[in-house]
């Protein structure tokens, strides 16, 4: 699963969405209205734009030849996404300056099929605003409140839901359609249930996927508690995070199912993929897996808040002297070595890595500490650390508890009877208890 936000991939879609060649007002393509979205006829620019994001996915290793491949050539992303922002303001400039983009605008058309095919994340809702009849321009401050993710995260992990058609499928955080589109492609709309918290986004993407075809069941509601309605379902899909695994959702998973969704800890550097499994007698495996990509946090979960290093922050770092310097023959595990970074999340909470840095710098906002390590001649590591903890320590600490773990890169994921849940290694020599899952509104704690 890797990010495609690289200069080839954006150059690749610029071949694919020139800038359009001047044209009388008469010869812009005609819109029309399917579903309750107007939609601009969409020229060759974007189809060879949509083929051009696929290559990109298979030559990365994210996407292989099958249904998923079939889905994400065929779903016209300028309709499902027929207006997205951009940023306009540097990524750490206060406040933040969004524009809006619209597919039925000719002037904006180049520039949206780019961002639409480039692989990265777009974001599609502002500070949880309606999002049919929205008039394009800049908005300021705020947060983006829906996106589609990146498409090498969401290949990736709709080909390990391994959709089949006639199955029943629950898609929680409805975002910006895709992944209910690629399963209504696969599986049949009739068995796709798309679950988001704000109605709004659930309306703009039933008129979305109407606009395609595809009628699937667009609901509203709490993610965590799924759609019983329609249970028990084949696969169960979470585009959020969560600090463990719902209940209700491992209840509606049917015998013979799978789920998939991101469990986080403070950090959003060293996400784990849980995977659910359900035996056709109903017991229930799930295991966690160290990997680079997951979903962000999802919002009004009580007591579950990620911690990010400011630009303040990371420029300190970078120029900090630090309480100590000193040589360290210790060596950190490896960036793929996700087991370790996945441990050190849970088991040393509150830290967060900067990847812009070109040492390995780790961070902990809450106290100030931090800590840099760079390699100093063979088997060395010039290591600078600052503040009350000594996160190179503890780093190392926890690397050791893996080691000793057998170096694990997945864990067994214990749910008890009574809903605790425990992260273990084979003998249990490396373990953590994830949060306990916190009753949603209206629920009695």
């Amino acid at each position: 699963m890797n990010d495609l936000n690289t200069g080839a991939a954006t150059e690749a879609v610029s071949k694919a969405c020139p800038l359009p060649e001047p044209r009388s007002a008469g010869s812009i393509p005609a819109a029309s209205s399917e579903g309750g979205v107007v939609v601009a006829a969409a020229g060759p620019d974007s189809a060879a734009a949509r083929v051009e994001m696929v290559g990109r996915l298979e030559e990365s290793g994210d996407l292989g030849a099958g249904p998923v491949r079939d889905a994400l050539l065929a779903l016209r992303r300028e309709v499902l996404m027929r207006q997205a922002y951009v940023r306009r303001s540097d990524p750490d400039e206060l406040p933040p300056r969004w524009e809006l983009l619209d597919w039925a605008r000719p002037q904006d058309r180049d520039e949206l099929c780019r961002l639409l095919h480039s692989g990265d994340s777009v974001p599609v809702q502002h500070a949880g605003e309606p999002m049919l009849g929205r008039s394009p321009g800049v908005r300021s401050g705020g947060t983006m409140t829906a996106m589609s993710s990146t498409m090498g995260m969401t290949a990736g992990l709709i080909e390990v839901l391994d959709l089949r058609p006639g199955q029943r499928v629950l898609d929680v955080g409805t975002g910006a359609g895709v992944t209910a589109g690629v399963m209504c492609f696969v599986c049949g709309d009739d068995g796709v249930v798309t679950l988001d918290v704000d109605q709004h986004v659930g309306d703009a993407v039933r008129a979305s996927l109407a606009a395609l075809g595809y009628r699937p069941t667009v609901v509203t509601g709490d993610g965590r508690d799924g759609w019983p309605a329609r249970a028990g379902y084949d696969r169960i899909f979470v585009s959020f995070s969560v600090p463990s695994i719902p209940p209700a959702l491992v209840d509606q998973l049917a015998p013979g199912g799978l789920a998939l969704m991101t469990v986080a800890t403070s950090s959003p550097s060293w996400p784990g993929l849980a995977v659910i499994t359900k035996s056709s007698t109903g017991q229930v495996h799930a295991e966690l897996r160290g990997v680079e990509f997951g979903h962000r946090a999802g919002t009004g979960i009580d007591g579950f808040e990620q911690v990010f290093l400011s630009a303040k922050f990371r420029q300190q770092i970078a120029a900090g002297g630090g309480r100590w310097t000193r040589r360290s023959r210790l060596v950190p595990p490896s960036v793929t070595d996700r087991g370790a970074w996945l441990a050190l999340g849970a088991l040393r909470p509150g830290l967060v890595r900067d990847y812009g840095a070109e040492d390995l710098t780790i961070g902990a906002p809450s106290c100030g500490s931090w800590m840099r390590a760079r390699p100093a001649g063979t088997g060395r590591w010039k290591v600078t650390v600052d503040g009350p903890r000594d996160i190179w320590a503890e780093l190392h600490e926890v690397a050791a508890l893996w080691r000793a773990a057998g170096s694990p890169s997945t864990y067994r994921i214990d749910i008890g009877s009574s809903g605790a849940q425990q992260v273990t290694t084979t003998g249990g020599h490396l373990s953590w208890v994830l949060p306990a899952p916190s009753p949603t509104p209206g629920e009695a704690p």
